[in-house]
């Protein structure tokens, strides 16, 4: 597993002002190799309010994305990572506090989401979140996966998976509070 700079100056938040009609508030993942732009979902407001709030702190100022899996995810947020060794063992850290679950949204390529440990309540890291890579899936592996996790996918989430990919396998076990808009280059 490979650490990365988040360099996470990470987030100028770009939509605090935004009218109440807007469904999302944007901000920016400023790292070493570039933005990510995304979107906080506010059918997640648990998570996306300490996500703001975080980053406000300066939180998460150079961090690394200490989980890199190519294929998978990129992990950030774990302050142990901040003047982490080179080899150190990371992904513990955090504020000391868990989010209550808000499972929803599905875990397509882009799909931003907080990490956890294995608590039976899904409760989420105070800090550490991740962002799908994800690849394109073949019909019937989707099948299988709606079979085994007891999901029916709508036909327009079937037709993400299988043109843009994703982590079906993690739907229902994590909470996805946005999504990337800008810079899955990046990712």
């Amino acid at each position: 597993m490979r650490h990365y700079g988040l360099g996470i100056a990470l987030l100028m938040l770009l939509g605090l002002s935004a009218c109440q009609k807007d469904e999302y508030t944007h901000a920016e993942i400023i790292t070493d190799y570039g933005n990510i732009e995304v979107i906080l979902y506010n059918k997640t407001p648990k998570h996306r309010d300490n996500f703001i709030k975080l980053a406000n702190e300066g939180y998460y100022d150079d961090l690394l994305f200490h989980r890199v899996v190519n294929g998978f995810m990129i992990q950030g947020g774990d302050p142990d990572s901040r003047d982490a060794a080179p080899g150190a063992v990371l992904g513990r850290g955090g504020p000391g506090y868990k989010i209550d679950a808000e499972i929803g949204a599905p875990h397509f390529r882009g799909a931003l989401a907080a990490a956890r440990d294995g608590n039976p309540l899904k409760q989420s890291s105070g800090s550490q979140f991740y962002i799908v890579q994800g690849q394109p899936l073949k019909p019937e592996a989707l099948a299988q996966m709606e079979a085994q996790k007891g999901i029916k996918y709508t036909d327009a989430q079937r037709q993400v998976y299988l043109e843009d990919g994703g982590s079906p396998f993690l739907d229902g076990d994590y909470t996805v509070f946005g999504e990337v808009v800008s810079g899955m280059e990046v990712v």
